[in-house]
């Protein structure tokens, strides 16, 4: 595992274009009508939750971000943001306050992203909605070259980015949020499509999909 000076180092490497641009693909997931509460992990320039309250889909919006630089930024366009490391701050928001948790590209950089769902899955209200977007380890540019080539190469961005500490399929990223007392009631995928990818799939009754799925948008419900 990388310490914490070379993971700083990667992402210093990356384009600003990483810390910002709207997440539109999670409006269908999100609960009907105004949102009061809204947290977005992970919100570098607060892109997203900009972009939703400029659509009247919030009231309320929080970040939290781990660099200064991006958490600046988002200041100016979000309610309150709070600087550091999800894993490693208190939060100073009252349990069961939250309608939606935002959880988009974080989970597979954390130590344990377990504990940090659960901690976050605890701020929501019964009924609240924790959303979550996570890579497919199963993706074939991942299996082919682990089986046939003895290979498991970080790059600097996508499925292998080299900033990436944990690794999910469908089953295990769905577990990670049942575990938190959270029902998962949708499950989007990306990356099928292409019409190729489709007629594969259905050729193969389905077979290959979980080859072929580039990263599962996830949606988990808070038990009343």
């Amino acid at each position: 595992m990388e310490n914490t000076t070379s993971l700083e180092r990667f992402y210093a490497e990356k384009s600003t274009d990483y810390y910002g641009h709207a997440r539109k693909e999670i409006v269908p997931l999100l609960p009907p009508g105004r949102i009061q509460r809204i947290l977005d992990v992970g919100c570098g320039r607060g892109d997203t939750l900009a972009f939703l309250k400029s659509a009247r889909r919030c009231e309320r919006t929080y970040g939290v971000e781990l660099f200064p630089e991006a958490a600046d930024v988002a200041r100016e366009r979000l309610d309150e943001v709070f600087v550091g490391n999800v894993e490693h701050i208190d939060l100073p928001i009252t349990t069961e306050s939250l309608d939606v948790v935002l959880c988009l590209d974080v989970l597979e950089h954390l130590v344990d992203p377990w504990s940090t769902v659960a901690r976050l899955a605890a701020l929501l209200k019964p009924g609240g909605a924790l959303i979550m977007s996570i890579p497919n380890v199963r993706h074939f540019r991942v299996v082919f070259p682990l089986l046939f080539k003895g290979r498991w190469n970080y790059a600097d961005h996508g499925l292998m980015d080299r900033t990436h500490l944990r690794f999910f399929t469908e089953a295990t990223a769905k577990e990670m949020l049942e575990r938190a007392r959270l029902d998962v009631d949708v499950v989007r995928k990306s990356g099928m499509e292409s019409t190729s990818k489709r007629a594969l799939n259905g050729a193969t009754l389905g077979a290959l999909e979980p080859l072929m799925v580039f990263q599962y948008l996830m949606r988990g419900v808070k038990r009343s």
